[in-house]
């Protein structure tokens, strides 16, 4: 078992969004959810990414307010917490480093990010993150993680002094892209659970994150790699 100082994002694409007092994300159906099948279409039809893309250049391809529909509002970026992380329970994690459970090993310095509160349900929020690299490494870093995270069906996370069980499970995801992965995490801690769904989309050298409740990463996802690859 390690210690680590690492930065503990919330809602990060990759990162465990229970953390440090992050909101708990509910799992409310949204009213206006974009039909997964138009959605995936239209995916499939985009422009595949060869080149690398600046950070600015993914700023742009971020979701928007008008992407997602009524009811969402940006949240404005968090200032980035330093805490120490103690991840015991599962091998994986702790070879990697404690890094991996809050997110912290995609250290691609092409990167954006967005998140969102919608107003339909309590603390319900989706977050998108976008990367750009080469294919090799945007591929062995991303399947490490989820790799990593699923490993162990629970494990425990010490963020300062808040103690965190983590449950994980493998989900099938949507046929796009190149490659893709998909996670459900439920995090326990002083007996309130939150349960987040990430998963994650490379097409060339491009990756899309979006995780938040289940009902919007599923009514969100195509539409954020249609845009993530520029198809209109």
């Amino acid at each position: 078992m390690r210690r680590h100082t690492i930065t503990a994002l919330c809602l990060s694409a990759l990162a465990v969004p229970a953390l440090a007092g992050c909101s708990t994300v509910s799992s409310t159906s949204p009213r206006k959810a974009s039909s997964a099948t138009a959605q995936a279409h239209r995916a499939a039809k985009g422009a595949a990414v060869s080149a690398l893309l600046s950070s600015a250049e993914l700023s742009k391809r971020l979701l928007d307010e008008s992407d997602l529909g009524e009811g969402y509002t940006r949240k404005p970026q968090q200032p980035q917490r330093h805490d120490d992380v103690t991840v015991s329970g599962c091998p994986a994690l702790d070879k990697l480093g404690g890094d991996v459970a809050v997110g912290g090993s995609l250290d691609f310095p092409r990167k954006a990010k967005a998140s969102f509160a919608y107003e339909g349900g309590s603390n319900s929020e989706v977050a998108e993150e976008l990367y750009s690299g080469t294919e090799d490494n945007l591929s062995k870093g991303v399947g490490q993680i989820f790799e990593a995270m699923t490993s162990c069906p629970t494990y425990q996370v010490l963020v300062g002094a808040t103690p965190i069980t983590v449950t994980t499970r493998k989900l099938p995801a949507p046929r796009l892209g190149d490659e893709r992965w998909s996670q459900l995490l439920t995090f326990t801690a002083g007996g309130r659970a939150s349960v987040v769904k990430q998963t994650a989309v490379r097409t060339g050298t491009v990756v899309v994150a979006v995780s938040g409740s289940a009902a919007l990463v599923d009514a969100h996802l195509a539409k954020a790699v249609d845009k993530a690859h520029g198809a209109p």
